[in-house]
């Protein structure tokens, strides 16, 4: 069964560090490109950030740019989400997302075929 679980949310002080995990089961990260999303209540999901399946391509939001960064461990069979300098306006429960036909490329639409079920970010002092 394909599975994808995002961890490390929490609540966090303005300017402020979290990585956020997602690793995978039943199928290998390796050959998916991976998108992190969000959503904040009353907002529609929102692609954040996203790399390609063999990693030589990144796309980023222009609200995070220079902020977040993403990362693929393959040995662990999981993608991180590092965020620093969060603002509140980051605030949102965060979704990692993989698709298996994305080839040399990735999205931030939402159109993936595996997601997981999120991971709550509140930014606030």
């Amino acid at each position: 069964q394909l599975q994808l679980v995002e961890s490390g949310g929490g609540l966090v002080q303005p300017g402020g560090s979290l990585r956020l995990s997602c690793a995978a089961s039943g199928f290998t990260f390796d050959y998916y490109a991976i998108g992190w999303f969000r959503q904040a209540p009353g907002k529609e999901r929102e692609g954040v950030i996203c790399i390609s399946r063999w990693g030589d391509v990144s796309n980023y939001a222009d609200a995070v740019k220079g902020r977040f960064t993403i990362s693929r461990d393959s040995a662990k069979n999981t993608v991180y989400l590092q965020m620093n300098s969060l603002k509140p306006e980051d605030t949102a429960v965060y979704y990692c997302a993989a698709d298996p036909l994305m080839f040399g490329r990735c999205d931030l639409s939402p159109g993936y075929v595996y997601w997981g079920q999120g991971t709550q970010v509140t930014v606030s002092s």
